[in-house]
């Protein structure tokens, strides 16, 4: 199968080492400003995923992110600020990205290539058909991405994918494809830059309309929060204030005794 690479074509600026600083940030800025509309263009497609997503979840299954390099980095990111956001088990949403943990800092010399160990990687949380895996890559050719969500489809579980090229091998082969077609990047080739954002953007659109739907938040604030600093804590009892008349000192005490937000409004209003 032979596609177009739009995120390895050539910049469409040129000498860029001749571009002043100021000249650089509005050109970057200016690139930049074309991806949430190419990501408005995705809608439809992350609508089918996240509602997959929801309705596995709602069965007892998990989400799984898999990636390399960047694309692995970012859904590492949002699958770690689901608990804290959203008071949600810590394997409730999970980041695997080739070449292991240490791969988070430093590249690991051909993790990517691995055709074999993204399905090993899985098995390590008891995969299973109530599970989503989705594949992230800006490229769309990853091998440790396509033969691991390959191997998802063989088993029955729910495959989606997240990348910025149209009609790629990884978008034939997952269920639920989200292609964000974003263009050459500012300095050609380097797809952590809009193809990057463009990814962590989906991400958050994924995991927090996904919470939304679990019933993570009321209202539009994160009452199952964890109160893990000080800063979370005073916005935790300005919530309370918000949803029952109390003082801040009051409010205070609940969250102290209760533990969360909503338990504390819940079992103030009993």
């Amino acid at each position: 199968m032979t596609f177009t690479k739009t995120t390895e074509q050539s910049s469409k600026h040129e000498h860029l080492e001749k571009m002043s600083v100021h000249e650089l940030l509005v050109n970057i800025n200016n690139e930049d400003k074309t991806v949430p509309l190419a990501v408005e263009k995705a809608l439809p497609q992350i609508e089918k995923l996240v509602t997959e997503i929801v309705a596995k979840m709602n069965l007892g299954g998990r989400l799984f992110y898999i990636g390399a390099g960047t694309s692995g980095r970012l859904g590492i990111v949002d699958a770690s600020e689901c608990p804290p956001t959203f008071g949600v088990p810590f394997d409730l949403v999970n980041g695997i990205i080739a070449g292991g943990d240490k791969a988070i800092r430093r590249a690991v010399e051909n993790a990517e290539d691995n055709t074999t160990q993204a399905w090993i990687d899985l098995c390590e949380f008891d995969i299973n058909k109530n599970d989503v895996v989705v594949g992230i890559a800006a490229s769309g050719t990853t091998p440790y991405v396509i033969a691991g969500l390959e191997k998802c489809n063989e088993n029955n579980i729910i495959t989606g994918c997240i990348t910025c090229n149209e009609g790629s091998p990884l978008s034939q082969t997952a269920q639920f494809p989200i292609e964000v077609v974003v263009g050459p990047e500012f300095v050609t080739g380097s797809s952590r830059m809009k193809a990057g954002t463009a990814q962590k953007l989906v991400l958050n659109m994924i995991s927090t309309t996904t919470m939304i739907q679990l019933g993570k938040v009321k209202g539009n604030k994160m009452v199952d929060m964890q109160l893990s600093n000080d800063k979370l804590v005073d916005r935790g009892v300005k919530m309370i204030m918000s949803e029952i008349v109390v003082s801040y000192e009051e409010a205070s005490e609940l969250l102290k005794k209760y533990g969360s937000v909503r338990k504390a409004v819940d079992n103030y209003k009993i």
